[in-house]
């Protein structure tokens, strides 16, 4: 049967065994879902050669067809990443379980007593492409809520993602949870994220990662309630009172660090005041790594090298050692770009000025905005989460890097003692 002839209901028994195995996690014991992540943790550890054989399918398949130099990036599994991702497992191992939480409580003056507290989603349905590393990050976080996850991972990670998703499946039937509590439909091909999408009933919430495009496809057509997690059109400012050593430096880390992800910098504001005192350093030290510059013609008078910038340059989530770089007149010019431009996910802005650090935090509108500090920090891991599923650019239910208690809802425990309304 082709991809294309797959009937809805192919997904069907994925998704029985996926709600089967979520009112297991729901009421499994917090001792039990640790049990769990740790033997996720140590099969990461003792298999590292077979998963990163897998990877190497995957990364010779992507060079052939062409992937990008940040996709490839965010591809590779080595060694050390293998071990980051064991390590992430075992720090989700040691938070607080969300679950059962009180989020707030009180007693009527009838005598009923009321709680909010936490639950899970039930199954959290996860579309991404190329970032295997996603495939455990999702399945720490969802087993240590309650949730189970059907994954789809995408062709370009597919080698990688089965050897992960055999490995989690082990783990868990370890020790006594169900193995279908993570589950993956790449074997569906593109048809089973469709599929997936159209699976209102079966699935509880879908979250995209990846590109805007699949993000924007994910969000228009599915059916399943999504939480929207966005590209990065990522901006620092330089105010006019910004230290020369903190823009070279925080403005470097944000770019060079590790340029493919979401929350690196694509776009560099600098007050006018301060262009001549700071830019030719910040572009010297970025075009030492490598950097192409994108400069606007003010710019450009300070690093005659660039690249004329052009209105799609500001629009742009690179994902590479490229930089749109702008000079402004004004603090009220800088954030006026950033709302035009911004997806809404980290802005930060460089400054000894603290009545223009209020003013930027109070005023500009995404996800995360920062004061003196590398963009690089809007992370689940860096924000203490251990991981991360994602990180949400929209306002309803979650709104920047998102841990367990985002994929948790809540119910209502009203407990009364014979109480009827009048």
């Amino acid at each position: 049967m082709s991809p294309s002839s797959y009937p809805v209901t192919v997904l069907t028994p994925t998704l029985s065994a996926a709600r089967t195995a979520s009112l297991a996690l729901a009421s499994a014991p917090t001792e039990v879902k640790n049990r769990a992540l740790v033997a996720i943790a140590t099969a990461l550890r003792a298999n590292v050669a077979a998963i990163v054989e897998a990877n190497g399918l995957d990364l010779t398949a992507g060079i052939t067809n062409g992937l990008s130099t940040g996709l490839l990036d965010r591809l590779r599994l080595d060694p050390a990443r293998v071990e980051a991702l064991a390590v992430a497992v075992l720090d989700v191992a040691l938070l607080t379980d969300p679950v059962g939480q009180i989020v707030r409580g009180s007693s009527l003056p009838n005598g009923i007593k009321i709680s909010q507290v936490r639950v899970p989603f039930g199954v959290v349905g996860v579309i991404y492409e190329a970032r295997p590393n996603v495939t455990v990050d999702i399945a720490a976080l969802a087993l240590k809520s309650g949730n189970a996850a059907v994954l789809r991972g995408g062709s370009a990670a597919e080698n990688s993602n089965r050897v992960l998703v055999a490995l989690i499946q082990d783990a868990l039937a370890s020790v006594g949870l169900p193995a279908e509590s993570v589950q993956t439909i790449d074997q569906f091909g593109r048809e089973g994220a469709n599929l997936l999408m159209k699976a209102r009933g079966g699935v509880d919430v879908l979250i995209p990662r990846g590109s805007a495009n699949l993000i924007n496809t994910v969000v228009s057509e599915s059916t399943v309630p999504v939480i929207e997690t966005g590209a990065g059109v990522v901006h620092i400012f330089l105010d006019d009172s910004a230290t020369p050593e903190w823009a070279v430096e925080i403005v470097h880390n944000s770019k060079v660090q590790r340029p493919s992800v979401c929350n690196a910098l694509e776009t560099l504001l600098v007050h006018e005041n301060a262009a001549a005192r700071l830019l030719p350093a910040v572009l010297d030290r970025l075009a030492a790594s490598g950097v192409t510059i994108h400069a606007d013609e003010r710019a450009r008078a300070f690093f005659p090298d660039a690249v004329a910038a052009t209105d799609e340059d500001w629009a742009t989530e690179y994902m590479s050692l490229d930089l749109a770089v702008a000079v402004v007149d004004s603090l009220d010019d800088a954030i006026d770009h950033i709302r035009r431009y911004s997806t809404g996910h980290t802005e930060s802005i460089i400054t000894n000025d603290l009545a223009n650090a209020e003013r930027f935090l109070n005023e500009v509108d995404s996800a995360a905005v920062m004061v003196n500090v590398s963009t690089r920090f809007t992370d689940g891991g860096e924000f203490g989460f251990g991981a991360e599923v994602g990180i949400s650019t929209q306002k309803l239910h979650a709104r920047g890097p998102m841990g367990l208690s985002e994929l948790t809802s809540t119910k209502w425990i009203v407990r009364g003692s014979g109480q009827v309304r009048a």
